[in-house]
């Protein structure tokens, strides 16, 4: 049940609106919608505009943050969070470690799906913004360290490093995983891939890299096609202690 304050998503006329239940007003070109009517809904219920137009309550998922969160950079995408979950098969029992928040997006989805996170971010200004994106994610097992990742300390079950990796991250990362652990690390540039693989290949017994490619599909009247956006977002590479 929606209450004051949740993320909430109102979908109508091909648009979704991103809102906080509570105070104030939507205002769009099919009426208003006082945004106190959220409160004690559910997804799925139907909120009317003043001149009586439907809206649809959606409860965001990882997906819709990815989509609708304030940014402070570039996210990693759906499919190369997805390639970091499948590859250390990430579950509810792990404590995972994450590394260069940003926005916060990729903590969000661990978040859902891990035991607990912590995420580390260096620039205080992220992390203010993806303390505030994760919390309207209601996610309450996910901290966010305003500090650089070798200052961690603990034991993990998977580490995710999205950043600008030196050779003491993966180090670093080595030394505070457990046994069986994985680490992830995404890299948008050959030159960083090297710099991984060259550290890793004497601390861990098994390490991976895949190229991160999607294409999506688009269908009009004259036919089916991939889309001409650019596939290519970059590499993981998955050790594995």
């Amino acid at each position: 049940m929606i209450e004051a304050g949740d993320r909430v998503l109102l979908i109508g006329n091909s648009r979704a609106y991103y809102v906080t239940a509570g105070e104030g007003m939507l205002s769009t070109d099919l009426g208003m919608i006082p945004l106190s009517d959220l409160i004690g809904r559910e997804g799925g219920d139907q909120v009317v505009t003043h001149l009586g137009t439907g809206f649809s309550v959606r409860i965001p998922r990882p997906t819709d943050f990815f989509v609708h969160a304030k940014r402070s950079g570039a996210p990693m995408h759906p499919k190369d969070i997805g390639s970091v979950i499948a590859y250390t098969g990430m579950n509810k029992k792990d404590h995972v470690l994450d590394a260069g928040t940003g926005s916060g997006v990729a903590a969000i989805f661990f978040g859902s799906i891990a035991e607990t996170v912590t995420t580390y971010e260096q620039r205080p200004e992220f992390a203010k913004l993806a303390e505030k994106n994760i919390k309207d994610a209601a996610l309450d097992n996910v901290t966010v360290v305003a500090a650089d990742m070798l200052t961690a300390t603990g034991t993990y079950d998977v580490i995710n490093l999205d950043m600008q990796i030196t050779p003491e991250h993966v180090r670093h990362a080595a030394t505070l995983l457990k046994p069986g652990g994985y680490l992830a690390c995404y890299t948008p540039f050959l030159e960083h891939l090297f710099l991984v693989l060259d550290t890793a290949k004497d601390l861990f017994s098994e390490v991976v890299t895949h190229e991160l490619i999607e294409r999506e599909m688009t269908r009009t009247d004259r036919g089916t096609r991939p889309s001409t956006r650019v596939c290519h977002t970059g590499y993981i590479t998955i050790a594995r202690r």
